[in-house]
């Protein structure tokens, strides 16, 4: 770890998972469509690790990153792209703008994870998004977004995470929810081991959606067909309320709830 604090390091360590995400887009899109994906578009894509990532992970692959914030956007070129060398760099392109307004090239896959959807609190701006989605596909292409969900996420709570190998703690906080509207208000804290905190390293003002809700404005938005993917898990003892996940995702169209749970949505064109 640097000397100094660094925010999105902190962050690509102890809430990225690039590899476990494409493998998991790639799968799933050969089951829908057939055959393996290529280009790629990346929506908040922050410092572009996956974006980055993507095209590592195959030489014909191409990504597009979108994002709001210029500054973010160049932490990631310094940081990600830069060191991944020429070959990999040059097929990642880093767009600084709404991903409301960006609407070309089109590509095979285009995701929003980490919530970041969340953001657009009233239906019709986040039909517009999904409008804007799904304008930047191929007549094949397939919108991935993860969602969240379960009594634990509408709790205020604080929630620790040591992070596997690494000397610092994970804080999520939920710190606030509005039952009427479904805003909520969630921060990112990190712990070093030296004793160092880091409060707020990231705050997220959004709307906790519901997958009801996502799947209809998908198809408000012109989406012909919407998959929700859901982990399979497993008892490890008969007094923990929580299951652990496999690892394993699969296509459901009935499931129990659960204390806290993260899915993810695959939209077709």
């Amino acid at each position: 770890m640097n000397n100094k604090i660094d925010r999105h390091e902190l962050y690509q360590k102890s809430v990225q998972d690039p590899e476990t995400e494409i493998n998991l887009m790639v799968e799933k899109y050969q089951e829908i469509r057939g055959r393996v994906p290529v280009s790629f578009r990346e929506d908040f894509c922050g410092t572009a690790f996956l974006s980055v990532e993507w095209c590592k992970h195959g030489s014909e692959n191409t990504a597009i990153g979108v994002d709001l914030c210029e500054d973010t956007l160049e932490w990631g070129r310094q940081h990600n792209l830069e060191p991944a060398g020429k070959d990999v760099s040059d097929r990642v392109t880093l767009v600084n703008a709404n991903v409301l307004e960006v609407k070309e090239p089109q590509v095979d896959i285009s995701c929003a994870f980490n919530f970041s959807y969340c953001i657009f609190k009233d239906r019709d701006t986040l039909r517009s998004y999904f409008e804007a989605a799904h304008q930047s596909l191929n007549e094949d292409g397939v919108f991935i977004m993860d969602i969240f969900g379960g009594p634990d996420a509408i709790d205020v709570m604080e929630e620790e995470r040591e992070v596997d190998d690494e000397d610092f703690v994970y804080i999520w906080d939920q710190e606030k929810f509005n039952a009427v509207t479904n805003e909520i208000i969630c921060n990112i804290h990190f712990q070093l081991s030296d004793g160092t905190r880091l409060d707020q390293a990231f705050r997220y003002d959004w709307r906790l959606w519901s997958i009801p809700e996502v799947t209809e404005l998908l198809k408000e938005a012109g989406f012909s067909a919407v998959h929700v993917y859901w982990e399979k898990y497993e008892d490890t003892d008969d007094d923990d309320e929580y299951l652990e996940g496999t690892g394993e995702y699969i296509e459901v169209t009935d499931v129990e709830n659960q204390e806290s749970w993260v899915s993810y949505i695959f939209a077709e064109v």
